[in-house]
């Protein structure tokens, strides 16, 4: 048990780093790497954006608690993202192949959301006490 963490808690997030690591690290990191492959602005933006999130998913291997805030932010973009381009889409009934893709991807969130220890998040995040 670290900082009250059940050792079996701990594993599951370290699975998750892995599942981010492995997912996100072998979509983009293939990209990164090859000399002959360019992209547009944006694209560019979110390969190495995630290409740099696989990267520190690594550490989360072991530092799974340090590492939450990589987490959040996985969970923060997902949602909005979520709520700002699938919702929408959904209401005005314009959801393509593309975006129903990405709702799949990115609802899978929930995985993320299920294993993050938030009775700890609550007291060193937001209380701020030490841990």
């Amino acid at each position: 048990m670290i900082d009250g963490i059940a050792a079996w808690r701990l594993h599951l997030l370290r699975a998750v780093y892995l599942l981010m690591a492995l997912g996100a690290g072998y979509l983009n990191w293939s990209q990164i790497i090859d000399p002959t492959q360019s992209w547009k602005l944006m694209e560019g933006v979110v390969v190495t954006m995630l290409g740099a999130m696989s990267a520190l998913a690594l550490l989360g291997l072991r530092h799974p608690l340090r590492m939450l805030p990589l987490m959040f932010w996985e969970i923060a973009w997902k949602l909005i993202w979520l709520a700002r381009v699938a919702f929408p889409a959904w209401q005005n009934d314009t959801i393509d192949e593309g975006i129903a893709a990405n709702i799949v991807a990115t609802g899978m969130v929930v995985i993320v959301i299920a294993v993050v220890p938030w009775d700890y998040v609550w007291r060193i995040y937001v209380k701020g006490a030490p841990s």
